[in-house]
C-alpha cells in the first residue's frame, strides 16, 4: 500500500521582485545576487495569506486530478510563516475550498516541512485511517525577512504549492527517509512572540528570520546526498534510475553540489529558484506543478524528492510518478 499523486497546483503572489529591485533597497547588484544563489527574482505578498495561496494551489491541485473538495480525507498544511497561532492555516483552507469533510491540521518542519506532511499523509493511509489527502506547503516569508539584511531579503519569496494524492497498491511513494539535528537549530531560526504576562516582562527582539548560510551550505550538501542515498535504498533504486531530482530551490550552489556528491548529471535536477526564490515548504511543490503543468513528468518516471532547513530537518523520498 503506498500512495499515488494524482493531481498538482501552485499560486503566487501578484507582485513579483526583480534582483534590480532589491539594489536600490540594500548594497547589491543582480550579478552578486545571481552569482551567489542563481535568483534572478521572487514573489512578495501585498495582502495575499497563507492560507489565501495554499487554497488556491489545493483548488488547481483537485482541478489537476479531476476531484472535488469532498473527495478529500486529509488536509495537510506545511508552513512556518502561519498569520495566527488559531486556528491553524489547514482549517482555514479546508473552509476556503469547502472540503468539509476533511480532518485538517498544520505541520512546521521548515524548509523539509512538505516532504514531512506527504510522508504523514502515507503513513494515514499506509495504516488504513484515510485513502486521500491534499498536501501543501504554504509560505508568506516576506513579513519576517529583514529587509535591511542583504544577506538574508535576497533569497526568499512567498507562494504555494500542493498534491492531491490517494491509496494506491503499486508504485506511488516506493521509500523515506527523514532526519532532525535539533543541536544546529540556530544556524536558521526566527523568534516568534516572546513571553510578556501580567506576571513577567522582558525586552522583545527582533521576530526577522537569522541565518548561518555557511552552516547550510555544509550541512546540505553533506547530509543530503546521504539522505538521499538512504531513501534510494530503501526504495531499491540506483541513482542512474533516477530521472530528475526534485530538490529544495535554497540555492544553486548547493544543488550543484549535491549533484557532484552523487556523480549524476546536474541536468536531471530541474530549478526555478531563478524565477520564486526559496520558498521554504513551497519549493518543492511549486517546482512539481510546473514540470507537471509543462508536460514533463510521465507515468512510470523515478523521482526524488529532498529538503532541508531549519531544524535542522532533512528528508527524501522516492515515488514513481
Amino acid at each position: 500500500m503506498s500512495i499515488r499523486i494524482l493531481g498538482t497546483g501552485s499560486a503566487l503572489p501578484k507582485r513579483r521582485v526583480t534582483n534590480e529591485e532589491l539594489a536600490g533597497m540594500v548594497e547589491t547588484s543582480d550579478q552578486w545576487i545571481r552569482e551567489r544563489t542563481g535568483i534572478g527574482s521572487r514573489y512578495v505578498s501585498t495582502g495575499e495569506t497563507v492560507a489565501d495561496l495554499a487554497a488556491h494551489a489545493c483548488a488547481l491541485a483537485l482541478e489537476n486530478a479531476g476531484k472535488t473538495a469532498g473527495d478529500v480525507e486529509l488536509l495537510l498544511v506545511a508552513t512556518c510563516s502561519p498569520e495566527d497561532v488559531a486556528p491553524c492555516e489547514a482549517c482555514q483552507v479546508q473552509e476556503k475550498i469547502g472540503a468539509h469533510g476533511a480532518v485538517a491540521f498544520d505541520l512546521n518542519a521548515a524548509c523539509a516541512g512538505f516532504l514531512f506532511a506527504l510522508h504523514t499523509a502515507w503513513a494515514y493511509v499506509e495504516s488504513g485511517i484515510y485513502k486521500s489527502a491534499l498536501v501543501v506547503g504554504s509560505e508568506v516569508l516576506s513579513k519576517i525577512v529583514d529587509w535591511e539584511d542583504r544577506g538574508s531579503c535576497i533569497l526568499f519569496g512567498d507562494g504555494a504549492g500542493a498534491v492531491y494524492v490517494e491509496k494506491c497498491r503499486e508504485g506511488g511513494l516506493l521509500g523515506f527517509v527523514q532526519h532532525s539535528d535539533g543541536s544546529q537549530g540556530g544556524a536558521l531560526c526566527c523568534r516568534g512572540r516572546q513571553l510578556d504576562n501580567a506576571f513577567f516582562r522582558q525586552i522583545p527582539e527582533r521576530g526577522y528570520l537569522q541565518m548561518d548560510g555557511r552552516r547550510i551550505f555544509s550541512f546540505a550538501v553533506r547530509q543530503i546526498p546521504l539522505t538521499i542515498g538512504e531513501a534510494l535504498e530503501k526504495a531499491g533504486t540506483a541513482v542512474e534510475e533516477v530521472d530528475l531530482f526534485l530538490l529544495h530551490q535554497a540555492n544553486r550552489r548547493i544543488i550543484e553540489g549535491i549533484a557532484g556528491r552523487l556523480s549524476a548529471d546536474p541536468g536531471r535536477f530541474p530549478m526555478n529558484l531563478e524565477e520564486v526564490g526559496n520558498t521554504s515548504s513551497a519549493s518543492i511543490p511549486l517546482l512539481l506543478d510546473g514540470l507537471n503543468r509543462q508536460g514533463k513528468l510521465h507515468r512510470g518516471m523515478n523521482l526524488v524528492l529532498s529538503g532541508f532547513g531549519a531544524g535542522l530537518t532533512c528528508g527524501a523520498c522516492v515515488l514513481k510518478w
